[in-house]
């Protein structure tokens, strides 16, 4: 029930800061114009992400009064450290979004966030190799690996934003899966009732929610650098406060996929493999490292012949597939969950090259 109350009071908060948002962006300046690189054909506005940011105040403010979550703010320093870190990554973003920076001086924004992440406590001390071992990480790389991480996570929630309601989609069931995930740690005993990892998935679904029905095609507003990234840094303090934190491997399964720390390459599959591919198309065509191209994920299904709702479905698909990979084992303790999970997958992929009237739209796009 509490978890409930936070989430509604969240979502509720997006939402209603975005439909104000919405009707001040041309005073504020922030509208996206259509450009080559984008698929929208009309001028929208952003800087959804600060109505995100409000709604992660009035969650954590509201999470802090719950008895379930107060441990989680009780003598510790990492929801301060959440709440700033946000704060500098939305600030940088929103000044994406208003005037666009330079690569380096948004990878400086990104450090400066994790940084003050990994200052105030959420870092990352363990992390399991599946089939191999723990490794605990040293005082002094533990700053540096959380900060790579962190960068990892942001990135790739911006990368796959370009699609209306994509990346808000993908992230809230990423979200939903690992609070999910999360929650059966902490009844197992492996997470403290003061960590603070699920009740930061339980804010970015209420985020994701609230912002969704806005941003679905055609989106009346866009999330903009500063949503992605603040979006991106939320999964990623989440994440590291729960697979960062965890030593031993989910009780009794012996399955690669219940390293705590390898949960989220599978929740957000879809983005982290864009940015992966993202670095080696980019590395054998000597383009720099952050050279926008039209070359991701969601771009080449739709120069597939696939419609802008079809791309985005298909890849909310795959997120749902691989969240499902997750929690149906952890959940039931049987691993034959990947056999029916195995037949859905191979029929999406079938769907995705072979659907009906494809090869007729791509020809009419041509």
């Amino acid at each position: 029930m509490e978890a409930g109350v936070v989430l509604g009071a969240a979502a509720t908060t997006t939402a209603a800061v975005t439909a104000i948002l919405r009707r001040w962006a041309v005073r504020l300046g922030t509208i996206s114009y259509p450009t080559p690189r984008g698929v929208h054909e009309r001028a929208t506005p952003t800087l959804g992400g600060a109505a995100m940011f409000a709604g992660l105040l009035v969650g954590m403010a509201v999470a802090s009064k719950m008895p379930t979550f107060r441990a989680a703010f009780a003598g510790s320093s990492e929801p301060l450290g959440i709440v700033l870190a946000a704060a500098v990554i939305f600030a940088v973003g929103a000044l994406d979004d208003m005037r666009p920076l330079s690569a380096p001086a948004k990878l400086a924004g990104q450090v400066l966030a994790a940084s003050i992440l990994s200052l105030l406590g959420t870092t990352i001390f363990y992390f399991r190799v599946p089939f191999v071992d723990v490794f605990t990480i040293s005082p002094e790389l533990a700053p540096v690996v959380t900060i790579v991480w962190v960068v990892l996570m942001v990135n790739a929630v911006n990368l796959i934003d370009g699609l209306d309601g994509l990346a808000a989609g993908i992230v809230a069931i990423a979200a939903g899966a690992f609070f999910l995930y999360g929650t059966n740690l902490l009844d197992a005993g492996l997470i403290g009732d003061g960590n603070v990892g699920p009740l930061l998935a339980l804010v970015v679904l209420a985020l994701c929610l609230g912002f969704l029905p806005h941003n679905v095609h055609p989106a009346r507003i866009f999330m903009g650098d500063s949503g992605a990234m603040l979006l991106g840094l939320l999964m990623a303090a989440s994440t590291i406060s729960v697979g960062g934190r965890v030593v031993d491997q989910f009780s009794g399964q012996a399955y690669f996929f219940f390293a705590p720390l390898a949960i989220p390459f599978l929740v957000l599959g879809v983005p982290l493999l864009d940015v992966v591919f993202s670095l080696i198309r980019r590395a054998t065509r000597g383009a720099r490292w952050h050279e926008a191209d039209k070359d991701h994920l969601h771009h080449r299904l739709m120069r597939l012949g696939h419609g802008h709702w079809r791309s985005v479905l298909i890849l909310w698909g795959w997120t749902a597939i691989l969240s499902a990979l997750v929690l149906y084992p952890t959940y039931t303790g049987n691993g034959d969950a990947i056999v029916p999970l195995g037949v859905l997958a191979l029929g999406l992929l079938l769907y995705t090259l072979f659907s009906p009237g494809l090869g007729r739209r791509t020809r009419e796009a041509s």
